[in-house]
């Protein structure tokens, strides 16, 4: 019998979510099709401040601590010590390298993926990007020409990108562990009415607090048709805030702060209302959902808006802007949107969209597989 060969890899993204959650949904397949051919061992980067500290017990993978911040945009003091712990992040990283030797590293973006990327490719080990937005995040462009392959979530984010690298458009890879059941069987589970039309509510891993304020505005202008519920996720910062403000209007929704498992929660809707994260919209997608988008607009080169952009112009979402908010009621949007034809016509877009599309997890789960049969 052939004694299976013994690979190792790194995993670096975090911070929110947006970065972590598509880290996990690879390393989990990259882990379950290595499983008859080699043996695999797999460790997680993050820092402190992150939702993957916050997710340490919960992750399935060792994670290592490299204390790193990003630069604050507007003037501080505290950007004087970003050398500093620029520096001690690199010398981290560099140790962690020669102590684990991995055969690639994968980054996924956020700052903490910056010092330990940049490390590997000093070292010649294979670094990989996975970039979920249609415009690429600092640590994307700057490790861009140090990469040997980058996995773009959207057409059109490589002409940000200056590399030699090999460059992949496959779409936001999605954890599997995001299921499609009955929505009879998930409004059981959530204490949702079946018959209802379900209107999901989601805010990113860290809430959205206009979306949720502009929700509770609807709600006190005009009460929720009998023919609607609510599930809506508020974040932890406003969980206990939007459910005092509520009171007797409680009725036909489900409030959750945040959620590590989708299932039930996808599978019960009918529509949703979101900030366009690129993860969100894959997720989104993948459950054939049509959306009501408002884009964050204080992201990095405003790429939310370039996100819903995409989907807005395949059919497959609308958008409305922050500024737009205040003049608007969102849950009659969404009910209007529902009950008109453009409903259908994003139901039908993102089948056609989806259909006999390799999920963007297996493609670069398996091309990840090929390059460690190269290296290892």
């Amino acid at each position: 019998m052939t004694e299976m060969k013994n690979v190792r890899l790194i995993f670096a993204g975090g911070g929110t979510g947006g970065h972590l959650f598509p880290a996990l949904a690879i390393a989990d397949r990259v882990t379950e099709l290595l499983k008859d051919k080699m043996n695999s061992e797999i460790i997680f980067i993050g820092t402190k401040r992150g939702i993957e500290y916050r997710m340490k017990d919960k992750l399935g993978y060792p994670l290592h601590i490299i204390n790193m911040r990003g630069i604050v945009r507007s003037f501080t003091l505290k950007n004087l010590l970003v050398p500093f712990i620029i520096i001690a992040a690199l010398f981290k990283a560099h140790s962690l390298l020669k102590k684990f030797r991995p055969h690639i590293v994968i980054g996924t973006g956020g700052y903490v993926s910056w010092a330990i990327l940049k490390a590997a490719a000093s070292k010649k080990i294979p670094v990989i990007i996975q970039e979920q937005n249609s415009f690429p995040g600092v640590t994307t462009r700057q490790i861009a020409p140090v990469a040997q392959t980058i996995y773009l979530g959207f057409a059109g984010a490589e002409k940000y990108l200056k590399t030699t690298a090999e460059i992949k458009v496959v779409g936001n890879p999605v954890r599997k562990a995001i299921k499609k059941i009955s929505k009879n069987e998930a409004c059981s589970t959530l204490n949702l009415d079946p018959d209802k039309t379900t209107i999901l509510i989601l805010g990113g891993s860290q809430g959205a607090r206009s979306v949720n304020n502009a929700v509770l505005k609807s709600l006190e202008n005009n009460p929720l048709s009998e023919h609607y519920q609510l599930l809506w996720q508020t974040g932890k910062r406003d969980y206990k805030d939007v459910v005092e403000k509520l009171h007797e209007r409680a009725k036909s929704l489900q409030l959750f702060p945040f959620a590590n498992s989708m299932t039930e929660i996808y599978s019960a809707a009918d529509i949703v209302i979101a900030r366009a994260g690129a993860l969100t919209i894959a997720e989104i997608i993948n459950c054939g959902l049509p959306s009501l988008l408002i884009p964050y607009p204080f992201a990095a080169g405003d790429h939310q808006r370039k996100n819903a952009e995409e989907l807005v112009t395949g059919s497959m979402a609308t958008m409305i802007l922050e500024d737009e908010l205040k003049d608007k009621d969102i849950l009659q949007e969404a009910v209007s949107l529902h009950q008109s034809e453009s409903f259908n016509i994003m139901k039908e877009s993102i089948k056609s969209h989806t259909k006999d599309k390799k999920e963007a997890v297996d493609c670069i789960a398996e091309d990840i597989i090929s390059q460690l049969e190269a290296v290892a």
